[in-house]
């Protein structure tokens, strides 16, 4: 059995007995083991801020953005070998490992040129220089500098390659050091890629540690100039927010939590139209892409009254063709959930969704290791579906919801859920979708509209792209990721400087 260890102040370190097991989720069997008992986390926070940040903060933006290529470059090269890594800790298809670790490279590669674009500075200015009065001699300027702390990168299991990738990107690109604490359950992904960097000396020194197990202590050591940023449930969000020594030193934290995601159907959408079979195979590939372990899976599905049984019944035909089984065999679509306690969660969700809705489909799950069989359910309950809106059940899981069609309930339906990351609407009325749209706008991090004219040509309900910002509002998380240049001012702090006009040229640029 592998023993994972940390990598913090430049060296692999190894944490004290109990270690906590990682699991093959196919087989359930141990494959490793990880520790962070007895390790110095204040002395790895002190180390980045000392010798990482330094070292960030004198590359301009082009540089950093050359380091982020380099990153890419080497995951891609690897892709093979950490799409096995994948399988065996999470039991990932190689359909599913694929959008992980191509989605961690592309948005490396994305910030790399976002990095070129910036060009040769350290920082950016922020607007125009401002006059206060009829003289053009003294002037108020913003200008952005990064933060001369650490970001501190806390990720959620699903996602153990993308997760640390496209929060690494956005803090590297900044110019702030990073220390990244995968999910320990599908941790081996996340070593793996540090290993091979480190193995291809990409890294220098104090720019990434990563911390393999409990976060232990970390949050003790925090201080006025770092940020946290997080991903997992809405708890433990509220937990680091509340934590003394954030509140002590106004660390700004950026959480992605629960999200009870949505898709609406228009009443427009026909039965049979080239809309309505897109909006089936989304909602399909939802439920079972990463076993609905994605923090973007569509959990809520409002559905016209008149076009509801249809709906159903094309989504359980098309769930009951669904193969599930052992990730390795190409003919699998739908593998085990990423361990046992991921398992024991969703069937205990499934269990008590079960006593507030109607289970319309349940599929059979293999015997043996942690898989767990597509669900759907059905709820006349509307507004009234309190578990349903209230509850995220975190694997491949989905309720239909039939409505009467009209855009304020629509919105009141997606509102209900308390905020989301994402939410997708099917329809051509365009008066009906403006009020949607405009409606669910202050619930929803990001509305992916499908229309007939571009219905097969979007990037799909679940896809995460690096320009466009990731987080939403309420029990989501209030927070943002990503998003291009916007990323990166989590990072910055804004200044306003005021002196002589020629002066600030001077020195500012």
């Amino acid at each position: 059995m592998l023993t994972l260890a940390s990598y913090l102040r430049d060296s692999w370190q190894g944490g004290q007995d109990p270690q906590t097991p990682l699991y093959d989720p196919t087989t359930g069997t141990p494959i490793a083991q990880t520790s962070t008992r007895g390790l110095d986390l204040a002395a790895a926070l002190a180390h980045a801020r000392a010798v990482g940040g330094p070292t960030l903060r004198a590359l301009t933006f082009a540089q950093r953005g050359e380091l982020l290529n380099q990153l890419s470059a080497a995951i891609h090269g690897a892709r093979d070998a950490l799409i096995d890594v994948s399988r065996q800790n999470m039991g990932t298809t190689r359909s599913d490992a694929k959008f992980d670790i191509d989605g961690a490279a592309g948005t490396l590669a994305f910030y790399a040129n976002l990095g070129k674009s910036l060009g040769d500075r350290t920082f950016l200015l922020d607007g125009e220089a401002i006059r206060f009065s009829r003289s053009a001699r003294f002037l108020g300027q913003h200008i952005l500098t990064p933060k001369v702390g650490v970001a501190i990168h806390i990720n959620a299991f699903n996602f153990p390659a993308w997760n640390l990738c496209e929060k690494l990107a956005t803090a590297l690109l900044a110019g702030v050091p990073v220390l990244a604490k995968p999910g320990t359950a599908t941790a081996l992904l996340s070593v793996k890629i540090v290993e091979l960097w480190l193995e291809k000396s990409l890294v220098p020194p104090g720019v990434l540690q990563l911390l393999v197990g409990s976060a232990g202590d970390l949050l003790d050591h925090v201080g006025p100039q770092d940020a946290i940023v997080f991903t997992g449930s809405g708890a433990t969000g509220q937990e680091i927010r509340k934590h003394p020594a954030v509140i002590a030193h106004s660390v700004p934290v950026n959480v992605e939590a629960d999200s009870i995601n949505a898709i609406v159907l228009a009443p427009d959408v026909a039965e049979g139209s080239d809309l309505f079979n897109m909006a089936v195979a989304e909602i399909a590939r939802e439920i079972t892409q990463k076993a609905g372990q994605k923090c973007t899976a569509i959990r809520r599905i409002f559905v016209p009254h008149a076009l509801a049984d249809a709906l159903k019944a094309e989504l359980v035909a098309r769930l009951a063709d669904v193969q599930i089984g052992d990730p390795a065999l190409d003919r699998t679509q739908l593998g085990p959930l990423a361990g046992p306690s991921q398992q024991r969660d969703v069937l205990a969700g499934i269990a008590e969704l079960g006593k507030h809705a109607e289970n319309v489909f349940a599929g059979a799950a293999p015997q043996g290791g942690c898989f767990v069989g597509p669900q759907l359910f059905w709820s006349n309950a509307g507004l009234d579906a309190a578990y349903v809106h209230d509850h995220e059940v975190f694997g491949p899981v989905a309720t239909v919801l039939p409505y009467d069609g009209s855009a304020q309930l629509a919105v009141q339906l997606v509102a209900r859920g308390g905020g989301g990351l994402a939410t997708s609407v099917y329809g051509d009325d365009q008066a009906w979708a403006r009020a949607v749209l405009l409606g669910i706008a202050p619930w929803t991090g990001r509305i992916y509209w499908a229309s007939s004219k571009v219905f097969d040509q979007g990037t799909g309900h679940g896809a995460v792209m690096p320009a466009l910002v990731h987080g939403g509002p309420g029990k989501a998380g209030g927070g943002e990721e990503l998003g291009g240049e916007r990323g990166l001012r989590f990072y910055w702090q804004r200044t306003a400087v005021q002196g002589d006009v020629q002066i600030l040229k001077a020195v500012l640029g």
